[in-house]
């Protein structure tokens, strides 16, 4: 009940509806004015409903790499050495405060959009702040991940503690009263995944952990992905391409405007003008940027371990070495492909594993289910229409987290995360 008059009280006359003890914010009274998912997902907030943020002139950071060495059996090529250690952000407060790790979503490297919007939001509130880039990213597979293979969340976790415990050391001067930890996305289910191996580990004793629009069935995510790739476009045929379209459209828009205005209100507004992207587009957008996201990490995961499912084992790279071909052969796989040609003989050869069923199972949330309910530390805040979710994925939710669920009506995948609303939100969860 006091749970229920504190968020009512937060929303400002917002009304809750209690189902399975989830926090149901009503259509109604909630006030993002996207009702489009996909829409939501790609131009998120209106400028105007947006917490205000300081600039980052205002804020005590630095961004400084870590080497972690991960042992393999090949090493990287000449071409990696920008990333051979890995990089990361720090913003630090002038007195002791409480730490929040910030995991990125697919691909994502620390200084994401969102992991730059995340940062300013806590380090306004008075928190210290690390951003780390995903175990998908080119940086984290080629520095910091041991079998260069992400996918198999448990794995991915440890390489993300090892990252974590060498940032603590490299900064020994912040001083910290408590740990705290976020993920949005795939950085969600990762952050779950740390949370508890820390439980054994002890070496950060997480006060709070918050799991912002993670994917419940982690296959199941990636295959709503790499469908949206597969939407039939009106307008796009043998001679007009997908990227020509959009381009099209966006001179057009910057024609009208009279200037070319590239701030990060440029989609919003963009899909307020007669130049909109439709449903199908917009689809085809999510769903082209995450089939990059798949091919990058298809690609490295390959080169890194000599596979030669991409790559020839033994083609020379280096820096001069053109990597057109490979990219374009690594864009016909798609996250389905990198699970059946690469994550799934990896874990089969290393665990003596069995049916993609099993890998599944292990890889999502399922695998910490009992977890995950009985630790009162984590909280899951989600959308119901978001794009990665599947039949049956908000009713494992809503059994496991109870009411530290907080199921918000729009927002499509991440759209909302930035809406005045929801950061309140995000930092009253901390507060407690």
């Amino acid at each position: 009940m006091l749970r229920s008059l504190r968020f009512a009280a937060l929303f400002g006359g917002v009304i809750l509806s209690a189902s399975a003890l989830a926090v149901d914010i009503d259509a109604a009274s909630y006030g993002y004015p996207l009702t489009n998912p996909f829409e939501a997902t790609i131009a998120t907030t209106p400028p105007d409903l947006r917490p205000e943020l300081p600039l980052d002139d205002d804020i005590d950071q630095a961004t400084r790499s870590v080497t972690l060495r991960p042992e393999r059996e090949f090493q990287l090529p000449d071409n990696f050495w920008p990333v051979k250690k890995l990089t990361y952000r720090i913003a630090t407060q002038d007195k002791a405060a409480p730490l929040i790790f910030l995991i990125a979503g697919t691909g994502a490297r620390y200084d994401s959009t969102l992991n730059e919007y995340l940062k300013k939001l806590y380090y306004k509130a008075g928190y210290h702040v690390v951003q780390l880039s995903s175990p998908t990213s080119f940086d984290f597979m080629s520095a910091a991940s041991r079998f260069a293979t992400p996918g198999i969340t448990k794995e991915d976790a440890e390489d993300m503690y090892r990252v974590m415990q060498a940032v603590r050391a490299q900064n020994p001067n912040v001083a910290v009263t408590d740990y705290y930890l976020t993920g949005y996305s795939l950085g969600a289910l990762d952050a779950a995944f740390v949370a508890h191996l820390d439980e054994t580990r002890r070496s950060f004793n997480f006060k709070k952990v918050l799991l912002l629009n993670p994917p419940v069935n982690l296959y199941t995510s990636i295959t709503n992905l790499d469908k949206l790739v597969q939407t039939e476009v009106k307008g796009i045929n043998n001679s007009t391409t997908f990227y020509e379209l959009v381009l099209d459209k966006l001179t057009r828009y910057f024609q009208q405007k009279g200037y070319i205005d590239l701030n990060d209100a440029l989609l919003y507004d963009f899909q307020q003008s007669k130049q909109h992207l439709s449903n199908e587009q917009m689809a085809m957008l999510i769903g082209t940027s995450f089939r990059f996201s798949a091919a990058d990490i298809a690609f490295t995961s390959d080169l890194i371990n000599r596979r030669g499912l991409i790559t020839p084992p033994k083609y020379p790279i280096t820096e001069g070495t053109t990597l057109t071909p490979f990219l374009k052969r690594a864009l016909q796989c798609d996250f389905d492909c990198y699970i059946t040609e690469q994550v799934i003989p990896m874990w089969r050869a290393r665990t003596d594993g069995g049916s993609l069923l099993q890998l599944i199972d292990q890889v999502s949330l399922y695998a910490l289910k009992d977890y995950l309910r009985d630790s009162p530390k984590i909280a899951v805040m989600h959308n119901a229409d978001d794009v990665i979710l599947g039949p049956g994925d908000l009713g494992f939710l809503r059994k496991t987290f109870g009411d530290r669920l907080t199921v918000y009506p729009l927002g499509g995948h991440c759209g909302n995360l930035n809406y005045r609303v929801n950061s309140d939100a995000m930092l009253e969860f901390f507060r407690g």
